[in-house]
């Protein structure tokens, strides 16, 4: 890779790290080590390829789905001695205006109680405001099984948060 074409991704890397970032704690329901290497491994697979990549119409959206993609990919692989917990480690609190900590924390819990697919459809429908055929290439699914996971996912929400979201919510 020549000097100009590793500017190009550096200052690609640095613009789109954070928002990789906040996509990828949404992913791992608010794992950040995990959310850190996911983002580091996409940026690193970008790097290895960027040549390619930096001519396509949204190099953005395609890290996207690099993330999503890495992330499902994780989560196929991933051993049979880890396992999920409930528990968030003791972590430093969000300023004031990042909004209410016991809201976030309600909703990552409730993220993380979803299957892997169904969360990375939540994620990229409605954090990322995608479209049902962009999330259904990002995932290699159709876009009937975008939909029907959508659905699903967001019932399981509902139950999962119940009356305790209103509560949250004043």
């Amino acid at each position: 890779m020549t000097h100009a074409d590793s500017d190009g991704f550096q200052d690609f890397a640095a613009n789109r790290a954070g928002h990789l970032f906040r996509s990828a704690c949404l992913l791992t329901s608010g794992d950040t080590h995990f959310a850190e290497d996911l983002v580091q491994e996409t940026l690193g697979r970008m790097y290895l390829t960027w040549r390619r990549i930096s001519v396509i119409d949204n190099p953005a959206g395609y890290a996207q789905t690099v993330l999503v993609r890495t992330f499902l990919s994780h989560q196929r692989r991933r051993s049979s001695g880890e396992r999920p917990t409930s528990e968030f480690p003791d972590a430093p609190s969000a300023p004031e205006a990042a909004g209410d900590p016991a809201l976030r924390l309600a909703l990552l819990d409730a993220l993380g109680r979803l299957p892997a697919k169904d969360r990375a459809v939540v994620v990229l429908r409605y954090w990322e405001d995608r479209s049902v055929e962009e999330t259904a290439e990002a995932m290699r699914a159709s876009s009937s099984a975008v939909r029907t996971r959508s659905v699903r996912a967001l019932a399981k929400l509902r139950e999962l948060l119940g009356g305790s979201l209103a509560e949250l919510i004043v």
